[in-house]
C-alpha cells in the first residue's frame, strides 16, 4: 500500500516485544529452577547432627536431637591407661557444661588394644557405676579405616584427624561442624577452655534473642 507520498507503508511488528517477553519469562523460571536447586543441595549439605546411629541400649537414634548445642565426641574404652582419668574428666565437664547446652557423647570402641571386649549393656553398667557417667553413650563401634561408622567419617574427614588410639576427642559447634580434635595425650582440662567458649556463645546469643 502507497501513503500519499507514494512511499511503502510500513506497519510497527508487533512480534520483537513478544518474542522478547518470552524469552524474559524463559530467563527468569531457570533461574528460579537453579536457585531451589542450589538451595536444595545447601540444604542437604551434610554435618555432624545430619547422622543417625545406635545408642548404648540398641535404639536407632538420630543425632540431631542435639544441634543447637556443644558436643565433644569421644571413642572410650573401659580397660585404656587413660580410662580412669578421662572418664572422670568428661563426666566433671558434662556436669559442669551439661546438658543443655553440651553434651559428651562417648562411643565405646574396641580397635585399639582389644580395650572395650565387653558388651554394650557392661560397658554402659562400668560407665554409670564407676563414674557416674550421665552423658550420651552408644553402641559399640569402629571409629576408624573402612569399617567405621558414617558419623565418624564425617569427623575424620572434617578434620584430617583419624583415632589411632583410644580416647579421641572431636569438639563440634552448635552448627554440627567440627571445631578441633584432640588426640588421647591431651587432658580434658586443656580442652575445657574451648568447650566453654562455645558453650558461652550459645548463652549469649539466647540472651540476644530475648
Amino acid at each position: 500500500m502507497l501513503d500519499p507520498e507514494g512511499s511503502v507503508e510500513h506497519q510497527p511488528s508487533s512480534s520483537f516485544p513478544k518474542v522478547f517477553l518470552i524469552l524474559l519469562a524463559m530467563l527468569l523460571a531457570i533461574a528460579a529452577l537453579l536457585l531451589l536447586a542450589f538451595s536444595a543441595t545447601q540444604q542437604k549439605e551434610p554435618d555432624f547432627y545430619t547422622f543417625k546411629v545406635v545408642n548404648i541400649r540398641g535404639k536407632l537414634v538420630s543425632l540431631e536431637k542435639y544441634r543447637g548445642s556443644v558436643s565433644l565426641v569421644v571413642n572410650v574404652a573401659s580397660e585404656c591407661g587413660y580410662t580412669d582419668s578421662h572418664y572422670k574428666a568428661l563426666q566433671q565437664l558434662q556436669r559442669d557444661l551439661g546438658p543443655y547446652h553440651f553434651n559428651v557423647l562417648a562411643f565405646p570402641c574396641n580397635q585399639f588394644g582389644q580395650q572395650e571386649p565387653d558388651t554394650n549393656k557392661e560397658i554402659e553398667s562400668f560407665a554409670r557405676k564407676t563414674y557416674g557417667a550421665s552423658f550420651p553413650m552408644f553402641s559399640k563401634i569402629a571409629v576408624s579405616g573402612a569399617g567405621a561408622i558414617p558419623a565418624f567419617k564425617y569427623l575424620i574427614d572434617s578434620t584430617g584427624e583419624e583415632p589411632t588410639w583410644n580416647f579421641w576427642k572431636y569438639l563440634v559447634d552448635p552448627n554440627g561442624k567440627v571445631v578441633k580434635a584432640w588426640d588421647s595425650t591431651v587432658s580434658i582440662e586443656e580442652i575445657r577452655p574451648y568447650v566453654t567458649e562455645l558453650v558461652r556463645k550459645i548463652i549469649l546469643k539466647k540472651k540476644d534473642e530475648l
